[in-house]
C-alpha cells in the first residue's frame, strides 16, 4: 500500500522555521523524484520544490528560493523540507508528493499533473 505521511507544520511567527518530514512506504520511492507542493486558503496548490531519486539535485519555485532547503534520506524513506526565514504569506497546507516518472538532465518535475502519489498534507501557519 502506497502511503505517504507529512509531519512537522504548526504555527510560527514569521522569521522563525520550521522543518517539515515526509515519510514514504509501499513503493520504491528511493527511485522517484520526491517534491513538496502548498495550497494557501483559497488558492490554487502550488509547487515549492522537488528533489532527484539520488538527492543530488533539487529546485526551488522562486518565493521559497534561498530561504527552504529540500533533502532526502532514502535509507530512512523520507523526505524533508527545512522552512526558515517563515513569512505569512508561507501559509498553507504542505503537500508531499512523489513521481515516478524518469526526469533527466536538468529538468525538474515542478507540475502537480507530473505527481503520482500524495500525501493527505500537514498544515503551517506563519503569524505576523
Amino acid at each position: 500500500q502506497v502511503q505517504l505521511v507529512e509531519s512537522g507544520g504548526g504555527l510560527v511567527q514569521a522569521g522563525g522555521s520550521l522543518r517539515l518530514s515526509c515519510a514514504y512506504s509501499g513503493r520504491t520511492f528511493s527511485t522517484y523524484s520526491m517534491g513538496w507542493f502548498r495550497q494557501a486558503p483559497g488558492k490554487e496548490r502550488e509547487f515549492v520544490s522537488t528533489i532527484k531519486w539520488n538527492g543530488g539535485n533539487s529546485y526551488y519555485a522562486d518565493s521559497v528560493k534561498g530561504r527552504f532547503t529540500i533533502s532526502r534520506d532514502n535509507a530512512k524513506n523520507t523526505v524533508y523540507l527545512q522552512m526558515n526565514s517563515l513569512k505569512p504569506e508561507d501559509t498553507a497546507v504542505y503537500y508531499c508528493a512523489g513521481a515516478r516518472g524518469y526526469y533527466s538532465g536538468t529538468y525538474y518535475p515542478s507540475l502537480e499533473s507530473e505527481y503520482d502519489y500524495w500525501g493527505q498534507g500537514t498544515q503551517v501557519t506563519v503569524s505576523s
